[in-house]
């Protein structure tokens, strides 16, 4: 816990800026969707900032950055709360800095837009749709299945990929995000603008080396996508179109800076596989359109190429059961096809029973299906599958994010044990550092920054195994 004093100067100093210290909205603005690992509820469910400080604009934001500097207190960034892992819950207490009064656009041109960073999603989707420097609008190349209530900085800072990752690859890759301002927390907080790689400085990072204030993204020519669900007596007939659909869209639409793929095969936004023992979890929102019965196929598919997504759901046995529109679907009080998608589906079990759990695994490509029926059968009922398809750079890849009825700790373990002696990568979604979830390495890289843009070491601490105490430039903040 911060001295009382120092919390007192802090707030002395960020006089006219907004700040509470109320217990409820502590607890609340202290967490993140950390609950979805029985692991880190253990670990991080008590865990506690000592003040909340929402400023309106980057000057209060600098001012903020300043007094909690010059009073030596943590400071964690807080966007809309919808991570996974504990990203933006303080370990140490200190000041949580919620980011969502920065929520401004700043500019909108042909191909991208600059924003702030606490910005919702679906606000920045919006703007960028309405707006009419491109005839018929723009839209975000992907966003998270909780696009509505997160933030375009928290999406960034946490974030991997998303809705939209089969069309446009991963966050990382090259061209997706051109440019971050970030304001160092300093005595006296400067602003830094990284462009081009250097981005990687400080994505994913978990707003442990600098305060993201203002993105660049790139942008493509809006498209009114189809929402589709197909339905299959099988899941390998599910997974079997998905790598079909998978290869067409890697032969169809390019990456970045990558024009290889000329064909006309297929465009997508989204393409999910989900087996039916999910269906019982979805049963309000879709009833007969995703049958207990049956596996599903959810996808956003683009309407010029409907025609060809149907004849390709129709030669692998599937049943359509929906095709809509997102104003359609909102008309008729459906969800979108990508809250069947990404880690949506595990908030849609746990809304049910919070004895389920998840994982986060990467399958080589192509995908072994036949490895997925073995796996349905070694672990029958106490796993779940479900399997997104993207792209990064490289060509296509698939993540995994199956449910795990939970038992223990020792019993997760082995499943992920099985799974990586399957080849499969598992991104371990039950621990909250950097480097012992995605990341599996320290990134030099982003410890260096962190050393230029945090040199007191006041950022979120403990998130990165990468940062030591002995880094720590000494602070001159005064006695408690």
């Amino acid at each position: 816990m911060t001295a009382p004093a120092l919390i007192n100067a802090f707030l002395a100093a960020i006089e006219g800026i907004s700040w509470t210290q109320d217990n409820h909205t502590l607890s609340v603005k202290s967490k993140d969707y950390f609950w979805y690992s029985p692991l880190l509820q253990q670990t991080l469910g008590d865990k506690l900032g000592e003040v909340l400080v929402k400023p309106r604009d980057q000057a209060e934001l600098i001012r903020v950055a300043a007094a909690a500097c010059k009073n030596h207190i943590n400071l964690t960034v807080r966007g809309g709360g919808t991570g996974n892992y504990g990203q933006c819950v303080p370990l140490e207490g200190g000041v949580i800095l919620d980011i969502t009064g920065l929520n401004r656009v700043l500019s909108i041109a042909p191909g991208q837009v600059t924003c702030e960073a606490g910005m919702f999603m679906m606000d920045l989707e919006r703007a960028v749709r309405a707006d009419n420097c491109v005839p018929g609008g723009q839209e975000l190349l992907m966003y998270p299945s909780t696009r509505d209530i997160a933030t375009i900085g928290g999406f960034v800072g946490g974030g991997y990929g998303g809705a939209g990752s089969i069309r446009n690859g991963i966050l990382k890759d090259p061209g997706n995000v051109t440019r971050i301002k970030v304001v160092t927390l300093e005595a006296e907080p400067r602003a830094i603008e990284l462009v081009g790689a250097d981005i990687q400085k400080v994505h994913h990072a978990f707003g442990t080396n600098g305060i993201m204030t203002e993105l660049t993204l790139s942008l493509k020519p809006a498209v009114n996508w189809v929402h589709h669900i197909a339905l299959f007596d099988g899941y390998s007939q599910a997974l079997k179109l998905c790598v079909a659909a998978t290869d067409a869209v890697n032969r169809s639409v390019p990456i970045g800076d990558n024009n290889t793929p000329n064909e006309a095969l297929l465009d997508a936004f989204l393409i999910t596989a989900v087996e039916r023992r999910f269906a019982p979890f979805y049963e309000k929102e879709f009833g007969a359109r995703f049958p207990a019965n049956r596996d599903a196929v959810f996808s956003m598919i683009h309407p010029d190429y409907l025609p060809q997504w149907r004849d390709m759901v129709e030669q692998h046995g599937g049943l359509e059961t929906m095709a809509m529109t997102e104003d359609e679907l909102i008309a008729a009080g459906i969800p979108p096809a990508f809250e069947c998608g990404w880690n949506h589906t595990t908030l849609m079990a746990l809304r049910q029973d919070r004895s389920w759990t998840n994982l986060q695994t990467i399958h080589a490509w192509p995908l072994d299906v036949a490895k997925i029926e073995e796996h349905m059968q070694r672990w029958g009922d106490e796993v779940l599958m479900h399997h997104e398809f993207a792209r990064d750079h490289n060509g296509p890849v698939v993540f995994g994010l199956p449910l795990i009825a939970y038992f223990d700790k020792e019993r997760l373990y082995e499943i992920i044990g099985g799974f990586e002696a399957d080849g499969c990568m598992v991104l371990d979604n039950h621990v909250y550092t950097i480097e012992g979830g995605g990341m599996k390495t320290i990134d030099t890289a982003q410890i260096d920054f962190k050393k230029i843009a945090d040199p007191h070491g006041l950022m979120n601490p403990g998130k990165t195994e990468g940062w030591q105490d002995d880094m720590a430039v000494p602070s001159s903040a005064p006695a408690a």
